[in-house]
């Protein structure tokens, strides 16, 4: 048991940018073959296609992987490149502010669409793929691929303008529940980290608007600051290794101490 994840292949996606990408960045760092994935291909480029020319274990994939042709399609680039997938991060993610009273605004579906749905059949996709992989092995105590989602502390956090994004929050939080309970007979396992009082991407754009937000939440931290990406890719790391490999099913939570604390004043976190 340790906390190598090297020559592992691993999936991120939502990895273009934010925490995805420095969780990407990370892994490549600690060994592992990685294929970043997110839909938007001029950003991946400028982020990593200069890595990916250099490191033979850096790869990128571009689509929307909101279509199950273009999620088969990821697993097919990725089992050219490395021959093999065991992890599986599910980076991608939205943050949209809706209204609780408008009949007409889609908020709820897209966010689950986007924050559970695709996560979830990335998942079924790549846990048949462990399964088909570990056919041939015959130790039953190893795990055989493990899966990361992200998820928020507003999974059990309320606010007016936030309702959506709480809804899929709790939605991935359950469905990690459940597909771990699911997938245990197979020796997969499935974890998430909810953060908070992290600079992902969206939060670093909401800062540009609402400069006071930054007071709020630091006010509402007991650490006192805004943690960065890096801290996020830490937690993942670990529930990605081996040194977790009696872990499933959980939902860690990296937020500084927030939800010890904060109602969530701010629609912002």
């Amino acid at each position: 048991m340790g906390f190598s994840i090297a020559g592992k292949t691993a999936i991120v996606t939502g990895a273009a940018n934010g925490i995805g990408l420095s969780i990407g960045r990370h892994f490549a760092n600690q060994g592992a073959n990685v294929m970043f994935a997110d839909m938007d291909e001029t950003q991946l480029k400028a982020e990593i296609g200069d890595l990916a020319k250099k490191e033979e274990n850096v790869r990128f994939f571009a689509g929307d992987l909101r279509e199950r042709l273009t999620q088969a399609n990821l697993l097919s680039a990725t089992i050219d490149a490395f021959d093999r997938v065991d992890i599986l991060v599910n980076a991608s993610r939205q943050v949209l502010t809706s209204d609780p009273l408008c009949a007409e605004d889609d908020a709820v579906e897209q966010l689950l669409q986007q924050n559970m749905v695709t996560s979830l059949r990335m998942s079924q996709m790549i846990a048949k793929r462990f399964i088909k992989q570990a056919e041939d092995d015959t130790e039953e105590d190893n795990s055989i691929g493990t899966i990361i989602n992200l998820s928020s502390i507003l999974a059990t956090r309320t606010h007016p303008d936030l309702m959506a994004f709480s809804v899929a929050a709790a939605a991935a939080d359950q469905m990690t529940r459940s597909l771990a309970v699911a997938l245990a007979k197979h020796r997969i396992r499935v974890n998430a980290v909810a953060f908070g009082s992290v600079m992902s991407c969206s939060l670093k754009d909401t800062l540009k608007d609402h400069r006071d937000y930054r007071a709020d939440i630091e006010a509402h931290t007991p650490m006192g600051r805004i943690a960065s990406p890096s801290e996020v890719a830490e937690a993942v790391h670990f529930l990605a290794s081996d040194a977790a490999s009696f872990m499933t099913g959980q939902i860690v939570t990296v937020d500084g101490g927030r939800t010890l604390l904060d109602t969530v004043a701010a629609p912002a976190h």
